[in-house]
């Protein structure tokens, strides 16, 4: 099973340090000034970090000046889009060379179907838990209901994954599953990972 981590909401530069040190597939820093793990206006990428892996912006409802600007900046290598963002919004981003992973907040009531119109413009798609928050919620939603999906494009699974329910996620790996976004599960505080919990997951992701 060649399924990628993604570790978020990383800011620390020795806790990236350390986290890159298990070359996670992806690795995800905030943009969003609201959440505990913003990065700040200042934040850099340590050097140290390996090419391999693939880094994350992380943004909710931001201008396409400013994703494209920090993009540019610190070499990210795609834009998660986390709020409310349009068709047309992605669209122009794309035309800008921008690679995106377009974020759906999943409940029982949600309509899958409103993924369609974004299946020429993202490259993943990423479901996390609707609740108050964009993100960051810290709990799970019942993943059964992502075989309402059409599986068109792989996708990101987030919200409330810890070393408890990892298992779990043998119920649905037929699916376009490409990837698992951890985040809360394995922190000691907001912004700093467990190393021991982050090893721990990824030893039982040998399912």
């Amino acid at each position: 099973m060649d399924l990628k981590i993604k570790i978020c909401g990383m800011r620390d530069v020795e806790n990236i340090r350390e986290v890159s040190a298990f070359q996670p597939g992806y690795m995800g820093f905030i943009f969003y000034e609201k959440s505990p793990r913003f990065v700040g206006h200042d934040f850099v990428i340590p050097s140290e970090v390996p090419g391999e892996i693939n880094r994350v912006g992380v943004f909710v409802n931001h201008t396409k000046q400013f994703v494209t600007d920090t993009m540019n900046r610190l070499q990210l290598d795609y834009a998660q889009l986390h709020g409310d963002e349009s068709l047309e919004f992605c669209e122009e981003l794309k035309e800008r060379g921008v690679k995106i992973i377009k974020v759906f907040r999943v409940d029982e009531d949600f309509d899958f179907r409103t993924t369609t119109q974004f299946e020429t413009v993202a490259d993943f798609f990423l479901f996390d838990t609707k609740g108050k928050l964009y993100g960051g919620n810290a709990i799970p939603f019942e993943w059964t209901l992502l075989a309402q999906y059409n599986q068109a494009l792989p996708f990101f699974l987030s919200g409330g994954i810890y070393l408890e329910n990892i298992q779990k996620l043998k119920d649905i790996l037929s699916l376009n599953i490409h990837a698992i976004d951890i985040n809360s599960g394995v922190e000691d505080r907001p912004g700093f990972k467990n190393i021991t919990k982050i090893s721990e997951i990824i030893n039982q992701l040998h399912i």
